[in-house]
């Protein structure tokens, strides 16, 4: 069953929001996201270090659901649902949730702590998804 997340007041007091997500892979386009929410998320997740230009030294371990589908409006001005997996789910999430002002470390479990960078660079691997 999939899981609804409630829309976040705005970050800044205006009501509009705008997210632009790079994925990565030379050549791919952007995605671009106004006034976007998590319309649903799977009740599958996983757990894996996420990094923050908020929090620039330190990377925290993050459960994020492995499918999500946001409500947004594109540049045509129509509302549109699109779903996102894996790696692009985890990263579009996080940034969705900066719209909210929801930062990473409020999705960590409880009693995780962030490790600092130099620790995370020993030890951290891209995201992987069977």
């Amino acid at each position: 069953m999939a899981r609804a997340w409630a829309s976040p007041p705005p970050q800044i007091g205006i009501d509009r929001s705008a997210a632009v997500v790079f994925p990565p892979g030379a050549g791919t386009e952007p995605i671009v996201l106004l006034n976007a929410h998590v319309a649903e998320a799977s009740e599958d997740e996983d757990e894996q270090y996420e990094g923050c230009l908020s929090f620039f030294d330190v990377r925290g371990l993050v459960p994020r659901p492995l499918s999500i589908v946001v409500a947004h409006s594109n540049l045509d001005g129509f509302t549109h649902l699109s779903r996102f997996t894996h790696g692009l789910s985890r990263l579009v999430h996080h940034e969705v949730d900066h719209l909210g002002g929801v930062l990473y470390r409020e999705r960590m479990r409880p009693g995780v702590q962030p490790i600092p960078v130099e620790e995370y660079r020993g030890t951290g691997q891209r995201w992987t998804y069977s």
